[in-house]
């Protein structure tokens, strides 16, 4: 059975957007930090998105063909290329992406099964589609990188109006300065 797992990087006030400005300092721009997330998601056989996430992540796609692509990239890139990818969207005419298919709504029953039938890890991503694995119960694993600014407002890492009961698992401090933090649901 595959596990449900949510992450993303948040300011230090827990927002996964910014109404303003970014999110200062990310996975994105260190080494470290893209290899440790690369070591994470080595056990990640479907990627579950939203529209805008997908379209952000679609760079994948094509990021080995970059010139002088670091290690770190070619090998997220790779494992992006080598997964399953489930677009959840009202408004995409298509996909652009191999091994990616199109859904027109999500369907807490449908992701329940794909956890219980397949032996890889799940990932859910996008603070609007998270939100709905929450309210269902269906996120095992919460894994956040937290970045050493707070931005007073935007979309947040958890929905409101859910209490969850959390445990931690582990964490990690970069030199960069970004946490990760990583919650099991009790």
């Amino acid at each position: 059975m595959g596990k449900l797992i949510y992450g993303m990087i948040t300011s230090l006030d827990g927002y996964v957007e910014a109404d303003e400005g970014d999110l200062g300092p990310g996975a994105a721009e260190d080494p470290e930090v893209h290899s440790f997330i690369n070591g994470l998601y080595d056990s990640i056989g479907t990627f579950l998105y939203g529209r805008r996430m997908y379209e952000t992540m679609v760079f994948w796609e094509t990021a080995h063909t970059l010139p002088d692509a670091p290690p770190h990239i070619l090998d997220y890139a790779r494992a992006w290329q080598a997964a399953e990818k489930v677009v959840y969207s009202t408004t995409l005419e298509s996909v652009s992406s191999e091994r990616t298919r199109l859904e027109r709504s999500f369907d807490p029953e449908a992701v329940r099964e794909l956890k219980a039938t397949t032996d890889s890890d799940l990932t859910i991503d996008g603070p609007n589609l998270a939100a709905q694995a929450i309210r269902a119960g269906l996120v095992d694993e919460y894994h956040l990188f937290i970045t050493s600014t707070a931005v007073g407002g935007g979309k947040r890492f958890f929905p409101d109006g859910v209490r969850l009961e959390l445990e931690r698992v582990e964490e990690r401090c970069f030199d960069s300065g970004l946490i990760y933090a990583r919650y099991r649901t009790r």
